[in-house]
């Protein structure tokens, strides 16, 4: 493939990004990327407008980030992210999951935003909600974008230190998808997962290195290893782990726009780890303008 500049998680508006598909598009081009995986939560919305804003020679990855929950190894369980490539998006059993999913976080965002609508905070749980396109995957960033908006902090990040992390008053739990059934309902729709940002500890309670393990003998394809939220210890520590396992490296921004003071190409994938990648898929096909 040559030298290549490869993003394979990035989230517009269709989610909680705040570029909008076409708009990314336009955005990967410009920062010279070849390749990009459009991984919106819990949706494949914005695969249409993305593929038809392509501009010559870039490629398009459809994929999506799925919320599951985990054993993390320690006695409890832990939410997690897979990154879903290239799969079947009409497969039934993917768009059943995904409607629950999307239900699921709408109601989750609402309750949150009346706790803090109920403690006096200047939300409007309605407006929040009203804001929102139809049956499109809610989440807490938005209420972080509320919060910025109403001048109660300043960025998102500061929002989710201060009122929206997983240990605090406003934290409202959701009923995700068991992660050994999200990888078997991927690989069954033709598609590859990969665990995304597995270490990144400041997000909450992550999994153990034997549970990474015990998910690759159940069909995990790859491990998210160069992401903004890991230091070099850690890439260094998952990059083995991911060798020792047999598991694609990948790398990627985790790109939202506006909502995170990161790059889109800041961190990027092999074109060799890419092509191992799309050579176990058979779901959906790659597009290139």
């Amino acid at each position: 493939m040559g030298c290549v500049v490869i993003d394979l998680h990035t989230h517009s508006s269709v989610s909680d990004g705040t570029d909008t598909p076409a708009s990314l598009m336009s955005a990967a081009a410009s920062a010279g990327l070849d390749v990009i995986a459009l991984t919106d939560h819990d949706t494949t919305a914005g695969w249409s407008e993305a593929a038809a804003a392509l501009t010559p020679g870039l490629t398009l990855v459809r994929g999506a980030e799925l919320s599951c929950t985990s054993p993390n190894g320690r006695g409890g369980t832990a939410t997690v992210h897979l990154l879903a490539y290239l799969f079947d998006p009409l497969a039934p059993a993917i768009v059943t999951e995904q409607s629950r999913l999307r239900a699921e976080r709408r109601s989750r965002l609402l309750k949150m935003a009346r706790r803090m609508a109920e403690d006096g905070y200047p939300v409007d749980p309605d407006a929040l909600m009203a804001s929102l396109p139809p049956d499109s995957p809610a989440g807490r960033p938005h209420l972080a974008m509320a919060l910025v908006q109403a001048g109660m902090v300043a960025t998102v990040d500061e929002a989710f230190q201060f009122f929206l992390n997983s240990r605090g008053r406003y934290h409202v739990s959701r009923r995700d998808t068991p992660v050994h059934t999200a990888i078997q309902m991927v690989a069954d729709a033709g598609g590859v997962t990969v665990l995304a940002h597995a270490f990144a500890h400041h997000r909450g309670p992550t999994v153990t290195a034997e549970v990474i393990k015990e998910l690759a003998g159940a069909g995990l394809t790859g491990l998210e290893v160069d992401h903004p939220d890991h230091d070099l210890a850690t890439r260094t520590q998952l990059g083995a782990l991911a060798d020792d396992l047999g598991l694609v490296r990948t790398g990627s921004s985790d790109y939202h726009g506006t909502n995170k003071t990161i790059r889109i190409g800041q961190d990027s994938t092999s074109p060799e780890a890419f092509e191992a990648l799309v050579a176990h898929t058979t779901g959906t096909p790659l597009i290139t303008g």
